[in-house]
């Protein structure tokens, strides 16, 4: 039987092949930061298991416009909040997120940016929510370089050290990592609801 998430693992790995796969992983890692649903890191991974030598690179490139996109939806959040914002809210149903965003800068501020690239809350909830709660721009940037930067960087030298093993691993034990992570995303969002 055909699990179609290993389907589309192997699609997205078929990037890294493509000359104008570069483009497509900085365009998505732009775009998620603002306002497209799917992340970089999938993309980030295969290029990095494709060619393990350049994975620092690639982890570079992704933050650097990951960061990019990042104040674009600071300047969704501070400007266009009313019209691009909430229509982007509506559009992936995220108000329970964005208003946990909202308990965390009340509680942590600046942490909670830094934190921000880690939580199951996707990253783009934090942009905008950052431009409409006014939060220090220079302060913002700052967060977003260390917090994406921290995670792309951490799956780049796993990638360079253990870049075939791996990908063997992940092959080998594909099923049970996809339950893995559905587990740990769901307990994420358990935990941001009972603490936050």
């Amino acid at each position: 039987m055909v699990n179609p998430l290993k389907v589309l693992y192997d699609w997205v790995l078929s990037w890294a092949d493509k000359p104008s796969g570069k483009g497509v992983l900085y365009s998505v890692a732009f775009a998620e930061s603002s306002f497209f649903p799917i992340p970089p890191d999938p993309l980030l991974i295969a290029f990095c298991l494709s060619k393990p030598k350049e994975s620092l690179k690639f982890a570079f490139f992704t933050t650097l416009f990951s960061v990019f996109g990042g104040m674009l939806g600071y300047v969704i959040g501070l400007f266009l909040f009313e019209t691009v914002g909430k229509f982007l809210l509506n559009l992936y149903n995220y108000w329970d997120a964005y208003n946990s965003v909202k308990s965390m800068f009340d509680t942590y501020g600046f942490a909670a940016v830094l934190i921000a690239g880690f939580t199951p809350i996707p990253y783009k909830v934090f942009t905008i929510a950052s431009g409409s709660f006014y939060f220090n721009f220079l302060l913002f940037v700052f967060a977003s370089i260390l917090s994406r930067g921290a995670r792309f960087f951490i799956v780049a030298i796993l990638m360079l050290f253990f870049g075939e093993k791996a990908k063997m691993f992940i092959d080998k034990y594909f099923d049970w990592l996809a339950l893995a992570f559905a587990i740990l995303l769901i307990f994420g969002f358990v935990i941001i609801k009972y603490i936050v």
